[in-house]
């Protein structure tokens, strides 16, 4: 019997996340501890489902979190959930060009953070970023998933600059914290999906 709930529980997580396959870390919970594979699959479907965010917000901020966690399996499901939502080539680009982007910004302003060096917090930074001038997807949903990536990366001074940019562009602190919460949970799903 707890056998074919598991296994409904890890049809139903498959589904909700676009995949079709098992990944050895899923199959190591499925084999070991079916407790947790319930919590994910909530977790997964309410993350995917916040009222703040439409679907293709979603999975384009999932598509964000994969990319960063360079999960194949992740990465390929939710690009494709998130073109069935409409979006674009450019869209999906300008995803990849965003994580890209904030990837090289939160090593900097993390290391100028730790170093607390003047030297450092005045020398320029050298990273162009016109893609943040008109982004395809719109200056608050760019922003938003700046914010996403750099919680991601643990850079404290692109998280506040990130997300006083959005509340500057009216963006709701409860959608923030619900792509926040998104960010988080996808994370852990990217966790066991290699």
């Amino acid at each position: 019997m707890e056998a074919i709930v598991m296994n409904e529980t890890l049809q139903a997580m498959l589904q909700i996340a676009g995949q079709e396959h098992v990944s050895k870390g899923l199959e190591t919970i499925v084999e070991t501890e079916n407790r947790y594979l319930r919590d994910l699959k909530i977790n997964l479907g309410n993350a995917l489902s916040y009222s703040t965010l439409s679907k293709k917000e979603s999975y384009l901020l999932a598509l964000s979190v994969a990319i960063n966690e360079k999960n194949k399996l992740a990465i390929d499901s939710f690009t494709k959930l998130a073109i069935n939502e409409s979006a674009t080539e450019a869209e999906i680009a300008e995803t990849y060009a965003c994580v890209s982007l904030l990837n090289a910004n939160n090593v900097l302003y993390r290391f100028r953070h730790f170093t607390k060096k003047d030297v450092y917090q005045n020398s320029p930074a050298g990273i162009k970023m016109s893609i943040m001038m008109n982004p395809v997807f719109g200056k608050e949903f760019f922003e938003l998933m700046s914010l996403a990536v750099s919680a991601l990366n643990g850079c404290e001074l692109c998280v506040n600059a990130h997300e006083a940019s959005l509340l500057k562009l009216g963006t709701s602190e409860n959608r923030i914290f619900d792509a926040i919460k998104l960010t988080a949970i996808v994370r852990s799903f990217t966790s066991i999906q290699f």
